[in-house]
C-alpha cells in the first residue's frame, strides 16, 4: 500500500536526523513537500505507522498517516478534527 506521512514539527531549529534517516533508509520514502513523504509498505495499517513514526517525534509535534490506497488515516496533536467535517 501507499502511504503519506505529513507531520509539523513545533522547533523547528531543531533537526530531527533520526526521522529523515528512518523514512529514506528504511522506507525508501520520497519527498513531495517540505514536510510530506510518501512510501509504500506492507502488512501494516495508519495507525500502526503513526505509533511507530511518533518514536522520532516531540510530544508536542503533529504527525498525520493517510493510506492512499484506501484513505484510511490516523492522526495524533492535529490542529483540527477530520472525523468533524
Amino acid at each position: 500500500m501507499k502511504y503519506m506521512i505529513c507531520y509539523d514539527l513545533q522547533r523547528p531549529i531543531q533537526d530531527y536526523p533520526t526521522l529523515y534517516r528512518v523514512l529514506i533508509e528504511n522506507f525508501n520514502a520520497k519527498r513531495v513537500l517540505e514536510s510530506q513523504w510518501v512510501f509504500r509498505r506492507i502488512n501494516t495499517n495508519a495507525a500502526g505507522l503513526r505509533d511507530y513514526f511518533k518514536n522520532f517525534l516531540d510530544s508536542n509535534d503533529r504527525l498525520l498517516i493517510v493510506s492512499l490506497d484506501n484513505f484510511e488515516w490516523a492522526g495524533w496533536n492535529l490542529v483540527s478534527k477530520i472525523s468533524e467535517l
